[in-house]
């Protein structure tokens, strides 16, 4: 049985790490991971075979050579692996968390600390308890400063993460109804969130807070704070100027000179997260034109509040994934918004339990007040409280059959849903 010492010695002389035996660079660490329908540890001497300098198993029959590393528990060594990297490094480290927002403001944050540092922060939704150690493992000697997103689902999951992230400083986006069926309930997502501020409390850190969520001060006594938020009393202040139908964003320090940043962000909800941005920006000494420069110059991705001009629509895009709170927000921003012939096609929210029909109810309720021109709803929870009002799919490949048949021209189009629901299929149909 090797110890976490001296497997962090071999991982110093071999930083390409990987948990999928079909991808093996070579000289890299293999990590001998399990799932529901996996075990890595079959994979071991395959990910030699294919590269891998090492493999690290947890089952005594598969440690057939020195080169294959015994541990306990695979997935507890390289969580540990990566709290003494982060720990040896001793970097500054930005944790967030929150329900909505979360990967745009770590993008927008790592955004605009770039105009001063390296900056190394998470890759796509790496998020979770692997995807977070597998994050700081790639930490290496020349970053400045890390950016760590940090998901969760049940509870207690964040508690869990910033054990290993050790975060300096942190936000919460938001609290809201997300994955209702781990939390049990908004105070359940509101509990596991907060542990980041726990951790911050603890060990003296910052937090970023948005002074206009009541949820989020409730929790934040005792820390210290530096605050933003929109035509509200803040640290730092701002305002939208303009969403035609991007977001022009006018902010300034409390007492400071005004600023203005034109982005490529749609969806005013997102103002608060460029804010939040612009706030840690300040905090790490990222000056005030630095800060416009970063927000104007990054272009939204991943299905997340983009803006697409097609041959045939405009399309918002923002379908990488929905909950309640995300999907009541992006459908008020769409229908404020003054752009002609508005469409909406919505897809299911996923992972709600047993709010789900209550939840699917009141956004059907909402959208039948709001007179858009044409509503597609596709998904069982949504084809369940229709009631017959609108055109409904039971997945989305029905939905790419009538569009086939039925094409939308000239149409100004809002699609937002889970990302189960594969609503992106529909976009080159559009």
């Amino acid at each position: 049985m090797i110890s976490l010492s001296e497997l962090y010695d071999i991982f110093c002389a071999h930083r390409q790490v990987t948990t999928d035996s079909r991808i093996c660079p070579e000289g890299s660490l293999f990590f001998a991971l399990k799932g529901d329908t996996f075990d890595g540890n079959r994979f071991a001497q395959a990910a030699l075979d294919k590269g891998c300098a090492y493999a690290v198993v947890d089952e005594a029959e598969f440690a057939t050579n020195e080169r294959i590393l015994l541990v306990d528990n695979v997935l507890h060594a390289m969580q540990q692996l990566a709290r003494i990297h982060r720990e040896r490094l001793g970097i500054p480290v930005v944790g967030i968390t929150g329900t909505n927002g979360k990967t745009t403001t770590k993008e927008l944050v790592a955004a605009v600390l770039r105009e001063k540092f390296n900056v190394h922060y998470t890759q796509g939704n790496f998020n979770n308890h692997i995807g977070v150690p597998l994050t700081l493992l790639q930490l290496t000697e020349n970053h400045e400063v890390a950016v760590v997103e940090m998901g969760a689902s049940h509870l207690g999951e964040i508690a869990e993460l910033v054990e290993i992230v050790r975060p300096d400083c942190g936000l919460i986006t938001n609290v809201g109804k997300a994955h209702l069926a781990g939390f049990g309930s908004l105070e359940g997502v509101l509990q596991t969130k907060g542990a980041l501020y726990d951790y911050l409390r603890a060990h003296d850190g910052r937090v970023f807070i948005n002074a206009k969520n009541e949820l989020l001060r409730s929790i934040s006594h005792g820390l210290k704070q530096t605050s933003y938020a929109l035509d509200a009393s803040a640290d730092v202040q701002g305002s939208v100027v303009d969403c035609s139908p991007f977001i022009t964003l006018e902010w300034h320090r409390c007492g400071g000179a005004a600023h203005v940043a034109k982005t490529r962000f749609v969806g005013i909800y997102n103002a608060e997260n460029m804010l939040a941005a612009a706030t840690v920006g300040l905090h790490f000494g990222v000056n005030e034109a630095q800060i416009c420069h970063a927000l104007e110059s990054y272009v939204p991705q991943n299905n997340r509040s983009q803006f697409v001009e097609t041959a045939h629509n405009r399309l918002v895009v923002d379908a990488y994934n929905a909950n309640p709170t995300s999907m009541m927000a992006a459908l008020e921003n769409f229908a404020a918004m003054q752009l002609p012939h508005k469409a909406i096609v919505l897809g299911d929210m996923l992972e709600l339990g047993a709010q789900s029909r209550d939840e699917h109810q009141k956004i059907v309720d909402y959208v039948a007040q709001a007179q858009f021109e044409e509503v597609f709803l596709v998904g069982a929870n949504f084809v369940q409280v229709a009631d017959g009002r609108f055109c409904t799919f039971d997945n989305a490949e029905a939905l790419a059959e009538y569009v086939s048949a039925n094409p939308l021209i000239d149409r100004t189009i809002l699609i937002k849903g889970s990302n189960g629901i594969h609503l992106t299929n529909i976009v080159p149909l559009l």
